[in-house]
Order: structure tokens, then sequence, then C-alpha cells
């Protein structure tokens, strides 16, 4: 670690049943630790000397890294899996009635949802930066991890998407310096201790269970109040300001366009929807930054990444650097390739808000046509915000969408896709992926762009697209 880098003070802290079950026990067992969120907290146990074991529907990367860390992993829930742990920590995906969760419940083995579990392991690093806000906590994460791992300070890191550096979605460092991602839904935000917050924004989701937006205003208020010391906020955002009007005795540092900020971003500059701009701290020029990024969403996130950077120590030097070798976190506008001259993408968005970004830098680029390929997520959402979507999404030249993919709900909202699609004139939807990649590569035309876009599983859709591609010899 460089020198007067990245400070690791201490805290008092006040230890909660599982900060002191974590002293006692030795096996613990994950019920989906497969999971992109789960997985990062099994290998900072392992790190730490636990007996590890999980179990999980779906095979893919993340196990393979587990398996290679020489945890056991059963695949399939079931009862017996549990046997031999001393505590049980199960991702907040499954269903009241998986079999496993029930018997884990009904053992009397302490048993506690993932969010647990990961403030109990904030608590274990002595300078947590957590990075919160509705839109652009992953590819901010991930762009503050690249700036610190690059320049020395050797950290921790639990991100929402793959860093294309590690190609992995964590990483276990030798430091008391963790960043993580802290998201407001259903507030398990709230079970974090960070030193640091960074507040992206606020906008109108999870309205299933916040019900109000100054609900979640309050929660980003209540987080700001968790937080030890320092708060990096966007001062553009007013929910943002509002969440922090009762929020005393931390150090605030803003970003933003406007005069007021902190940091500013001044002479931007887009290049084919590529930002570059001046980064000036409370007057003083810091220099010239270039995104690989696309939209100008993206220099408020860059804005935040490079003030937390500059406040644990790293020289503006280092972070221009690091930043002009950032090309995105996974599923962020991720170029997938390029077939029979259609370039195909995927990306996360999946609230009108950043379907509208996306699409709108999308649009800003050089192509002939863009496709926006959408997968509802979650009822609730979707009836919520049905206008919002169907506004957002007619930026796009064509509209293709699928079913609502209805993850942890019910559809008590007797919302469809086709509800949707009558408010969206030209667009199509089909039931089956099979479905959308043909029409995809039956009428995509040379020049296009064809973007995914939800946080389900459309990213399949895509990958269908490039096999059939294949198939036929253009890609």
């Amino acid at each position: 670690m460089r020198s007067g880098m990245c400070n690791n003070s201490k805290r008092v802290i006040i230890l909660t049943s599982i900060d002191e079950l974590l002293k006692k026990v030795k096996r613990i067992h994950f019920i989906g630790i497969g999971g992109s969120g789960m997985c990062p907290l099994a290998e900072i146990l392992n790190k730490e000397g636990y007996e590890l074991s999980g179990s999980d529907n779906n095979d893919g990367d993340t196990l393979n890294r587990i398996r290679a860390l020489g945890i056991p992993v059963f695949m399939g829930q079931r009862a017996e899996n549990i046997k031999g742990a001393e505590m049980i920590v199960y991702t907040a995906a499954l269903l009241p009635d998986n079999p496993e969760l029930v018997a884990a419940k009904g053992s009397g083995i302490p048993t506690f949802e993932r969010s647990k579990l990961f403030g109990a392991i904030t608590r274990m690093y002595g300078n947590c930066i957590g990075v919160c806000g509705t839109h652009g906590k992953t590819t901010t994460t991930s762009m503050l991890s690249q700036i610190m791992i690059e320049s020395g300070c050797d950290p921790t890191c639990v991100i929402g998407g793959k860093l294309p550096l590690t190609g992995t979605n964590g990483r276990v460092g030798h430091t008391d310096l963790m960043i993580c991602e802290a998201c407001e839904f259903v507030d398990t935000f709230l079970d974090l201790s960070p030193d640091t917050a960074v507040i992206l924004n606020i906008d109108a989701d999870h309205l299933d269970y916040f019900k109000t937006v100054d609900n979640l205003i309050a929660s980003f208020t209540k987080f700001s109040n968790i937080t030890t010391k320092n708060i990096v906020y966007n001062g553009d955002d007013e929910r943002t300001l509002k969440a922090l009007e009762s929020v005393k005795d931390k150090n605030m540092i803003s970003f933003g366009k406007g005069e007021d900020c902190d940091y500013t971003a001044k002479n931007i500059v887009m290049n084919s929807a590529f930002p570059e701009f001046d980064v000036v701290y409370k007057g003083e020029t810091l220099g010239r930054v270039s995104l690989k990024v696309p939209g100008i969403h993206n220099v408020y996130n860059a804005l935040a990444a490079i003030a937390a950077a500059r406040l644990n120590g790293v020289e503006f030097s280092d972070i221009k650097k690091s930043i002009s070798n950032f090309h995105g976190a996974g599923r962020r506008f991720e170029i997938l390739g390029k077939c029979n001259g259609v370039t195909i993408a995927d990306d996360y968005a999946h609230h009108p808000k950043e379907i509208e970004v996306t699409l709108t830098a999308a649009k800003e680029m050089d192509y002939k046509r863009v496709w926006a390929v959408f997968q509802p997520f979650t009822y609730s959402r979707t009836a919520m915000l049905i206008d919002d979507f169907a506004k957002a999404l007619k930026i796009a030249d064509r509209i293709v969408m699928t079913e609502i993919m209805g993850s942890r709900e019910r559809n008590t909202y007797d919302v469809h896709t086709s509800q949707l699609a009558a408010k969206i004139d030209g667009s199509v939807w089909f039931d089956t992926f099979e479905e959308v990649a043909q029409y995809i590569v039956d009428n995509a035309e040379d020049g296009d762009l064809v973007i995914t876009l939800g946080c389900g599983d459309i990213y399949k859709a895509a990958k269908l697209m490039i096999k059939k591609y294949k198939q036929q010899g253009d890609c």
C-alpha cells in the first residue's frame, strides 16, 4: 500500500447478535451461495478461516469460484443440506416455501438473511465505503474499486456486477478498506455500517415496499445517520438534499454540475456519447478526464468516485489513469458482439430513468437504428411505473419486449406486457427468448444497435441472438 493513502481508522461499534455469533461459530452454510450478493461474502469469510458450505439451483461462474476455494456446493435445495451448520445465511431471492429455508428456520440453528451477514462483515473493516442511490451504484462502485485497486489500496470489494479488471463481482483484500454497494431495497442498506456513504441520487422505486417517495427519502436519512464519518453526495439532486437536511456531525462533500458543489464538472464535451470534462474541486481545476462509459449520467458517477478516492488519499493523477482504463461493469452497456453488421449489447437498466439515460446515450452514438429489447422486472414496478416505462422505451427506434419476470412477486396486480405494448406504437412482445432472438435476427439491419434491457435474465436473449447469427455464419 502506498504511503499516506487509504485511511483505516477504527471505530467503536455496538455488537449485534450476529456479530457475537461470528466470534463463536466455525461452520456456516449459505443457501443460494452462487448469487451475486452471496458469493463475495462467502469469499470474505473463507479468507477469515470459516468452514463453509453452500447450495444453489443454478450452476455458473460464481459457483466455480466457490468450488475453487474448496467449499462444497450442493446442487438443489433440500433440508439435509444444512446438516452440521452452526449458522445459516440465505439469499433474499428465496421464496418462503423453499424447502431448505423452511428446514433452516425450523432447525434451531441461527439463521440470517444475507443483509444481516453483510452488515456484520462491514463492521469487520475499519474503513467501509458504502455506495447507495437508485441509479448508478454498480458503475460507481466498480469505478471506485478500480481506482483503489490500481492505486495500491488493496480493498475488499462487493459489487453488483462484474468488474472487468478482476473478472468478478467481488474481491478479497488484505487491508481495512472495504468498498461495497449499499442497496435500499427493503431497507437492507440499514443493516450496514459504513464510514463513508456515497449518495448518487434518490428516485421513485421499490414503492411496493416504501409506499411513498417521502418514506424512501427517510430511509436515506437513516442510512446517512448510520454512517460514522463522511457523506459524499449529489448536490444537484433535490431528493438527496432533502434526505440530508437533518443529518449532522458528518463531513459533507458534494459533487455535481452546480456552482455550489465541492466537485464540479466543467467544459463538458460529448464525444459520440462519451463525456470528457474538467474536474474542479472548490474552484481549483484538478485536470481533465475522458470517460470510456457512455452517457451524461456517468459524469455524476465519475465525480462521486473521484471524490471518494481523493477522500481516501489517492492522487488525482492516479485517479485519472484508472478512469481512462475503466470501460464499464458487466451488464452496464456491455458490448457482447457484432454479427452481420449488428452490434449486440446488454444493460441492467430496469427503471424508467435508467432506460431513458441508456437509450439516450445509445441514440447519440453512430448507429443506424437502436433496438430496445426489454424484459420488465417485477409486477409491482411495471404496474406502478407503466406510463414512465412507455415514455422511456419510445426513445428507441424499435421496441421488442418479453413477458414480465415476476421474481419474488406474484401477479396480484394483474399486469402484463401486452398492456405496456399497447402504449407504444409499433412495439412487439413475445413469450420466449427464442422468439425474441429470432425476430431480431430476421429484422435487424447492418449498422443497427440491439440492446437488451432489464435486471432479470434478458441477457440470455442477447446470447441467443449471437448463437443464431453464428449458426448462419454471420458472426
